[in-house]
């Protein structure tokens, strides 16, 4: 290494600086491309698991209304998740 911290090869009795550009923006490339990656599939992994818990509670929902009022289910399933604060299906 010289002075200035480059790593330096001899060539012909010369000090040369070493070039790795190349090497070095593939590998920002490869960091890039696998940031994305784990981000897609943290992003994925986020929405399913809101997708099976929100099927599971409207199924806890609709058990506890067929149990209380099995005429009007549907009824007693749309009131308790408006109340709950969701959104009507």
């Amino acid at each position: 290494m010289d002075a200035s911290g480059g790593a330096q090869e001899r060539e012909g009795g010369q000090l040369q600086p070493c070039r790795a550009t190349a090497a070095h923006g593939v590998s920002w490339a490869m960091l890039l491309a696998g940031a994305l990656l784990l981000g897609l599939i943290g992003t994925w992994l986020v929405w399913f698991s809101f997708m099976v818990q929100h099927k599971r509670n409207e199924d806890d929902i609709r058990a506890a209304c067929q149990r209380v009022m099995p005429e009007t289910v549907e009824r007693c399933v749309d009131t308790v998740i408006i109340q709950r604060g969701g959104m009507r299906r």
